[in-house]
């Protein structure tokens, strides 16, 4: 009986020894191990790779990051490449999953490493093996809810600059990034392919390839990296996503500073404004802006200006600020309003408020841009001051939209430099950690959370994030009194690409004025695209009654402004020649590029369809915009001779060997704004569409008809003028539409063979 007691208590020791055991197992053991899997942390990582099926699944759950997909390894042969099974660990190393040949025999493993936000997967060869071969991973990647597919490595080869507009695809994408987040999933290996897929439950699916080959050490591994904080770790430290509940889009509008200078008036506001009305207004212009308004603001320099009274010069502005503000509300215009509240030019509110003032060691009150004198921003007084005389121009006078300046600049002139430098900080009377920022907070809180903010200039490392909705990210397009030449459009270029990263990402990068009226025709062009192409703020700045029917129909080609966001996510510092806009619609996807020619000589521009992201052995259709003319298929590359100063704006599109639109003369995006639809029965050979048409003013689509088809009718519902034009020569059909009203207008072209 003892016996048998004793070899009970012996089993029962023994059973939970093993069950101890293989839960001890489980502990030391990568998940699933016991049953052929792996499943092991990695860093910030969850890898789970299951051979029997080859599935892979990633997973960062700091981010949000989740891949899920195949996992394959073919080696190259002196015939074909040969698929080499992914086995379970045939040795202790329980983690390493084994490369088995076609013979049975392991040559290889597949590595799982990394640390923090970094996991890699590589082949590693066998001792003694030398083989060629390619590991890919074909499956899924999600990230966030506001996530687009991007390239977050500059190239120093490139010559392209790349945006998007939907969610248009590119080659050249390496990474995804969410907007909500801040966080960029970065691929890395010797093949990346990117396209976008379907909506997920909370985020985008995007369809993912990539490939490493073990014998080259470059792209030996495929690397998965979840960089959070993105952009605020590296170039916003503000960061806050762009919120367009106030602005849904880049603000547009005229202003009269860059033509009339500091003597435009009520008079001459209202007159530009009764055009405006007519020729713009129409196309989506949306701000009529008022600067130079304050007391002594008749002339230059700023600093003389009195900008902290809320008193307009008598001269210029009789009938005050708010009623002026009521004119162009009646006109359908958002008034906006310029403001300088960092410093005055009055000796008698300085005389009032000496206190309010810095001065140097010396009792000297210190001067900048902004004033003869600069206010003390380390004071609640003075902070409260601005916010009230805001509040009064937003809530009192009825101005939506302000262009706050002196705010920063490239020097010590402008507050963000100025109160950083070490005498002015000296002269502060109150102790504060940031009083920029308080400042800016203050602005805010005047204006209220309605009104839109032009930060001028704004700078994206800086506190305006999260308050302004825009940022002037350059000098301005002309020089006092002077009219806009070459270096001034070229810096508004430059500024443009440098800055570009950030444009529709934290808030509306802007340019400075859209300039047309006294430059040659071939600049004019350019500056469109350099302002319009990006999808950046849109202010005309010409005085409109002297603008040909030519030259307004450049600034009408721009508005309004398309939702563009922009695929390469780094600052760039070079004049890149090739500037491309991905369009995708729901009926189609297309690229409008620009070539650029900054030199003053004529010179050859031009690309490889790779360099865009697109197949290298695709057929397209290329249109040029400005001369109206198709250049036919173009397959490989295209390369023009272009004349010194100047661009040519294309449309790209896929050659589908049947009747298809390539143009409209509408904007310079070429159907991104105004088309609704396009479609193509094949068997009855009608393509049909709806096209936004500008009431009173014609639109002009262009379609490329190959040979063997014949226009038979050209119909519009609704419509007053319908015009088609073949154009033999080069195979376009044009069709012109006109009708009073703004709003839809339904198209149809019957061809037959």
């Amino acid at each position: 009986m003892k016996n048998s007691l004793f070899n009970n208590h012996v089993l029962k020791i023994c059973t939970a020894v093993v069950m101890l055991s293989f839960l001890l197992i489980g502990c030391f053991t990568p998940i699933d191990q016991l049953y052929g899997s792996v499943g092991i942390n990695k860093g910030e990582w969850l890898v789970k790779f299951n051979p029997g099926n080859s599935s892979l699944l990633l997973e960062h759950s700091l981010s949000g990051a989740r891949l899920t997909g195949e996992l394959s390894f073919q080696v190259e042969t002196r015939n074909k490449p040969k698929k080499w099974l992914i086995v379970a660990s045939r040795d202790s190393i329980t983690e390493r999953p084994a490369l088995l040949d076609a013979d049975g025999n392991v040559q290889g493993y597949l590595s799982f490493t990394g640390s923090g936000d970094t996991v890699h997967i590589s082949v590693i060869h066998r001792a003694a093996q030398s083989y060629k071969g390619t590991l890919l991973f074909k499956g899924t990647a999600q990230l966030g809810r506001q996530t687009f597919a991007c390239r977050t490595r500059p190239n120093g080869a490139s010559r392209v600059v790349q945006m998007a507009s939907g969610p248009a695809d590119s080659r050249l994408n390496d990474s995804l990034f969410d907007v909500t987040t801040d966080t960029a999933l970065r691929l890395t290996g010797q093949m990346v392919s990117l396209l976008s897929g379907r909506d997920g439950v909370d985020s985008p699916v995007f369809d993912l390839e990539m490939a490493a080959v073990p014998q080259d050490t470059l792209y030996s591994q495929l690397t998965f990296q979840a960089k959070r904080n993105y952009y605020r770790s590296q170039y916003v430290p503000y960061y806050k996503p762009i919120d367009k509940k106030r602005c849904p889009s880049p603000p547009t509008g005229w202003m009269s500073w860059n033509a009339y200078f500091d003597t435009a008036g009520e008079k001459e506001n209202l007159d530009e404004a009764h055009i405006g009305v007519k020729q713009l207004k129409p196309f989506g212009m949306e701000i009529w802006h008022i600067e130079s308004w304050q007391d002594n603001s008749d002339k230059l320099p700023v600093a003389k200006f009195h900008n902290l009274t809320l008193r307009p010069d008598p001269k210029k502005f009789p009938s005050g600020m708010k009623w002026l503000a009521d004119r162009i509300t009646e006109l359908g215009f958002v008034p906006g309003i310029w403001t300088v509240p960092f410093g005055t030019g009055d000796d008698v509110f300085y005389a009032a408020h000496k206190e309010w003032f810095l001065h140097g060691p010396d009792g000297k009150p210190m001067r900048n841009w902004n004033g003869y004198y600069v206010i003390d921003p380390s004071q609640k007084a003075v902070r409260e001051h601005m916010e009230e005389t805001h509040r009064v121009m937003s809530h009192d006078w009825g101005y939506k939209y302000f262009k706050i300046d002196g705010m920063s600049g490239r020097g010590p002139g402008y507050s963000a430099h100025f109160f950083e430098r070490t005498n002015v900080c000296a002269a502060f009377k109150e102790k504060c950690e940031d009083p920029f920022r308080m400042c800016i907070e203050a602005l805010r809180r005047g204006i209220g959370p309605d009104r839109i903010w032009l930060a001028c200039q704004g700078h994206y490392t800086g506190p305006e994030i999260g308050q302004a909705d825009a940022g002037r990210i350059g000098a301005d397009i002309v020089h006092p009194g002077k009219d806009p030449h070459w270096e001034n459009y070229s810096n508004q270029a430059w500024t443009t690409i440098n800055q570009l990263f950030v444009n529709n990402i934290v808030w509306y990068n802007d340019p400075d004025t859209l300039m047309v009226g006294v430059a040659p025709l071939n600049v004019a062009r350019l500056a469109t695209a350099v302002v319009g192409l990006p999808g950046q703020m849109m202010f005309a700045g010409d005085k409109l009654a002297g603008l040909s029917a030519e030259r307004m129909r450049l600034l009408q080609q721009c508005l309004p402004v398309c939702d563009v966001r922009p695929l390469d996510l780094f600052p760039i510092f070079q004049m890149l020649p090739v500037w491309d806009l991905k369009i995708r619609r729901s009926f189609g996807s297309w690229d409008v590029v620009s070539l650029f020619n900054w030199n003053e000589v004529p010179a050859d521009v031009g690309f490889s369809f790779d360099e865009l992201g697109l197949p290298a052995n695709g057929e397209y259709l290329v249109y040029d915009f400005w001369n109206h003319k198709l250049l036919g298929v173009v397959r490989g590359q295209l390369v023009r001779s272009i004349e010194g100063r100047a661009n040519m704006l294309l449309a790209i599109h896929p050659a589908l060997n049947r009747p298809q639109l390539l143009s409209t003369d509408r904007h310079i995006t070429q159907g991104a704004v105004e088309l609704e639809n396009v479609a193509w029965d094949e068997a009855g050979k009608v393509l049909s569409g709806v096209v936004r048409l500008v009431g009173g003013y014609p639109t002009e689509l262009v379609f490329n008809v190959p040979k063997g088809f014949e226009l038979v009718k050209a119909a519009a519902d609704g419509v007053e003028q319908v015009k088609s034009d073949v154009k033999t020569a080069d195979g376009t059909l044009c069709l012109t539409l006109k009708q009073p009203a703004s709003g839809p207008a339904k198209w149809r072209l019957e061809f037959k063979r």
